[in-house]
């Protein structure tokens, strides 16, 4: 798969000649799926490159000019991999600016669509494009003007509710990242930089790795959870706490993740892992003693050991 950066600036001249799954696709969940799937096979059928266009960063963080105000489920490089493992033949990441903001909906389409040479458009049923989302499902035929077709995917639903990120992200504030791995059709992966902590685990006998996790991906709730990685090639299950350690630390200081691995005993600093939730627990709890702690230690990871 070939990746393609893209801007208002960018003199684009032409294209492979393909059909165009467009959207933002945070999570790449199975509604977005179902655009991609559908993008595939008319690419089969007619003979053309597959080809997603996305953007980054979230409109949402240039026109509230928040930095950090999404969570993503997936990073750049997350969705980079997912879309490869689809078949997609080009990937095109467009910047989002103010300026492209600004664009009117058919200079939108003329820059980053039919300058690309697309012949087939698929988007989901609420896909919006343009200054103010003024273009939508309804003018993207006018706007081609012959250039190229389109094809919209209504809404997937999982039984009777749609599947989206903004309801993914809402399931992982409620702890269910099993139901939300089934959305995703994988488990939520969070991936940090294992850093010094303040190395109380290892005189309890259970040495945590603490990960630093950029601000802009998305948790789940505070809690105690299943976790799993691999560290160095080798398959790892682990214990994770998310939380603020209240049985140590006063009320008010930011998150920590800490990742106890069971039967790993290796050297974790400065490693960079790749978290994978797999089930919540419990809830974060504050001890009155490390006794009570050590023993409720001991039984998340019975409860734990059961799941795998």
């Amino acid at each position: 798969m070939e990746v393609i950066q893209l801007t208002t600036e960018t003199n684009i001249t032409s294209g492979t000649p393909s059909v165009l799954a467009i959207g933002f696709f945070d999570g790449v969940h199975l509604g977005h799926k179902q655009v991609i799937k559908e993008a595939k096979a008319i690419a089969h059928e007619k003979k053309l490159a597959l080809a997603v266009m996305t953007f980054t960063p979230h409109p949402k963080e240039v026109l509230m000019k928040k930095p950090g105000v999404v969570q993503y489920l997936t990073t750049m490089d997350q969705k980079i991999a997912i879309f490869d493992a689809l078949g997609v033949d080009y990937l095109y990441v467009v910047e989002f600016t103010r300026d492209l903001a600004k664009l009117k909906p058919k200079a939108f389409i003329d820059h980053f669509i039919i300058s690309l040479n697309v012949k087939h458009l698929v988007s989901g049923f609420d896909f919006s494009y343009g200054h103010k989302g003024k273009g939508n499902v309804h003018t993207l035929v006018d706007d081609a003007e012959g250039h190229f077709s389109v094809t919209i995917v209504e809404k997937f639903t999982d039984e009777t509710e749609k599947v989206s990120s903004t309801r993914i992200r809402e399931l992982l504030k409620e702890g269910q990242v099993d139901v939300a791995q089934r959305l995703l059709t994988r488990p939520l992966k969070t991936k940090g930089t294992v850093v010094h902590g303040h190395k109380r685990g290892r005189t309890i006998g259970y040495p945590t790795a603490n990960l630093a996790v950029h601000e802009s991906q998305a948790l789940p709730k505070t809690g105690v959870y299943y976790v799993t990685t691999w560290i160095d090639g080798q398959f790892a299950h682990g214990m994770a706490n998310l939380g603020y350690n209240p049985t140590f630390e006063d009320a008010g200081g930011s998150v920590k993740l800490e990742v106890h691995f069971l039967d790993y005993h290796g050297d974790l600093y400065g490693k960079v892992l790749e978290i994978e939730w797999q089930q919540y627990i419990r809830e974060e709890l504050k001890f009155n003693g490390i006794d009570a702690l050590v023993t409720q230690i001991e039984e998340d990871e019975r409860v734990i050991r059961q799941l795998f």
